[in-house]
């Protein structure tokens, strides 16, 4: 049993194939998993509403990395979400300045 005075943030990490499962075609594993952390993230805040603990997830889309350059040579580079834009969302949600948002998926989609 969590102490009353406990509080803090949790950020999960899904991905749109979790929430958008007819863009998972060809990855069935990732996107069930994913989604898996999606309905997690949910069902944690409900548990752990009222505890102080907020709990919340982004789903990027593509994220813009070297890796995903190098497997991706053909892709549009400029419609994948920057590492600085989840991380700026993620340092959001995990702050004190959020002070209500528990339960929420946040889309990061770029301009895909």
């Amino acid at each position: 049993m969590l102490e009353s005075s406990v509080s803090g943030r949790i950020v999960n990490i899904t991905a749109r194939a979790g929430l958008d499962l007819r863009r998972g075609s060809g990855m069935i594993a990732y996107a069930a998993s994913k989604a898996a952390v999606a309905a997690m993230t949910v069902a944690m805040a409900e548990e752990l509403k009222g505890k102080g603990i907020l709990v919340n997830a982004v789903a990027p889309s593509t994220l813009d990395t070297p890796a995903n350059r190098a497997d991706m040579p053909a892709a549009d580079f400029g419609k994948w979400v920057s590492l600085e834009a989840a991380a700026e969302a993620i340092a959001y949600l995990a702050s004190p300045a959020n002070l209500a948002m528990s339960g929420t998926l946040v889309p990061l989609y770029g301009r895909a």
